[in-house]
């Protein structure tokens, strides 16, 4: 290869709509470069799967089943043993920048970029916090750094793979504990696994008004109604604490999301659709599967069986809070 020639383009396999379409762009203007896609996003791939993806299951549980029933994980390739030499482009010195190689360790309140980030976080979590053998009592925490495996922002950037989670936290299981907690990482993992699968089934319909289901909610846009949720002042003490520390911190627990999102839709009525694009823009964590996926199934045109989620948010607040110092942090 000459500089500022490639031959060869390698990408992970994506199932994104978006994604794909970028993809096919690159594909069409440089048809002399070729692409090679390898399917590193999670656990399986299409081939190993127990159906067509065009007839995969529109709800969790019964694709949860067949895929416990008849797949394992894939495993994780063996570290290469030397890396080919890297290429430097000849670049201009006004694009040239200088990179802080004296970055912080993980800590208990913030993210740090990179494998090596996200491998000391993670042996950090099973093996010196042991807190996979409560992860299952623990996770729905709303703002405590050790209560949930805060493995999300890693996997979403590709820093690190599902399958290396699964592999680290079967060693914990055969060398430490293996309970409800540590299988329910992998229960949460197969519902990250489950809608990456179903934006491939439904193309640009994971994006539409209707959803999957193809029925439009009774709900609209008010640009005054969205901006006060965005900032934090619905006067739902609890959402605005959630919207808050997105806000500021770039992520939300799980409990906090499916609760800002079943307000939004339900007391606010608004359009599912604008809140799926909030979180696009403020995620640290942001997995186009996972966020809008969610956003369906919150709104009724997702994968939910029943149709219709509600939250109480006095109920939640109850559980979740019940001393309030989340919302006295964050209000």
């Amino acid at each position: 290869m000459k500089s500022g020639q490639y031959s060869h383009l390698g990408v992970s396999e994506h199932c994104g709509f978006d994604e794909r379409a970028q993809l096919n762009t690159v594909k069409r203007f440089f048809d002399s470069v070729t692409v090679i896609e390898t399917p590193t996003f999670g656990l399986f791939d299409a081939q190993t799967l127990p159906f067509n993806i065009k007839e995969m299951p529109d709800v969790f549980s019964p694709f949860r089943r067949k895929v416990e029933k008849h797949c394992k994980p894939l495993s994780v390739h063996p570290p290469m043993e030397s890396l080919p030499s890297p290429f430097t482009p000849q670049l201009d010195e006004s694009f040239l920048f200088a990179i802080d190689t004296d970055l912080p360790s993980p800590s208990q309140s913030s993210f740090v970029g990179g494998e090596t980030a996200a491998l000391t976080h993670l042996n950090t979590y099973l093996f010196d916090w042991k807190a996979a053998a409560t992860y299952k009592d623990t996770r729905n925490a709303l703002d405590t750094w050790q209560d949930s495996t805060k493995l999300s922002a890693w996997l979403a950037n590709g820093s690190l793979s599902a399958r290396e989670v699964i592999r680290q936290v079967q060693q914990f299981e055969a060398t430490v504990e293996k309970n409800d907690s540590t299988y329910w990482i992998y229960f949460e993992l197969l519902w990250r696994e489950f809608f990456h699968w179903l934006q491939c089934k439904y193309g640009a319909n994971w994006f539409r008004f209707g959803g999957i289901q193809g029925k439009k909610p009774s709900t609209q846009h008010c640009p005054e109604t969205f901006a006060l949720w965005c900032e934090g002042k619905t006067g739902y003490p609890i959402v605005d604490a959630c919207m808050r520390q997105l806000a500021e911190t770039g992520y939300m627990s799980n409990r906090g999301r499916q609760l800002v999102a079943s307000c939004f839709v339900r007391e606010l009525r608004q359009d599912w659709r604008y809140g799926a694009a909030w979180f696009e823009h403020q995620l640290i964590d942001y997995d186009v599967g996972s966020n809008w996926g969610n956003w369906l199934y919150l709104a009724g045109v997702g994968s939910d069986p029943r149709g219709h989620r509600q939250f109480n948010l006095q109920k939640q607040t109850e559980i979740y809070d019940s001393d309030g110092q989340f919302r006295k942090k964050w209000l």
